[in-house]
């Protein structure tokens, strides 16, 4: 059985189903930092009608997966058909979505440290960059 540290999920909207390259490699900078390691990733598009195609990794045209591959050591299945129902579920027609599991590896010798001082995680909140950037330009308080 598999273990994991603290786990995210990030899913990304591509609007028109329009990629560009640059996510591919900041990925990976994060992965061979030892900052994140991607368990799952799985991609969702729907159609001009709103018929939704989730589609695997090895299901990928190869100049993705040659760019995602590198990354990805291995999938761990953890994304079932019902979160990609509910994030298809967002999706406007004629667009895709990327959904990415992660295991925030930079966390598990932290965590480990807490569970062996018979410490318990209180809270554990993400804030968005965006309401970040907000308060510190002084335009929202937290």
């Amino acid at each position: 059985m598999a273990s994991y540290g603290p786990v995210s999920l990030i899913v990304i909207s591509f609007p028109g189903n329009e990629f560009r390259g640059e996510i591919a490699p900041a990925l990976g900078d994060l992965v061979s930092s030892g900052t994140i390691r991607v368990i799952d990733i799985v991609f969702v598009s729907k159609d001009e009608d709103g018929n939704v195609l989730s589609v695997e990794m090895s299901e990928l045209d190869e100049a993705i997966v040659s760019q995602i591959d590198p990354v990805v050591s291995e999938v761990s299945s953890l994304l079932g058909e019902d979160d990609i129902a509910r994030i298809a579920e967002l999706l406007e027609p004629n667009s895709s979505a990327a959904m990415l599991l992660f295991e925030n590896a930079w966390a598990s010798t932290f965590t480990t440290a807490v569970r062996n001082a018979n410490g318990e995680v209180l809270m554990n909140e993400l804030i968005p960059a965006a309401v970040v950037n907000a308060v510190a330009d002084g335009e929202l308080e937290f």
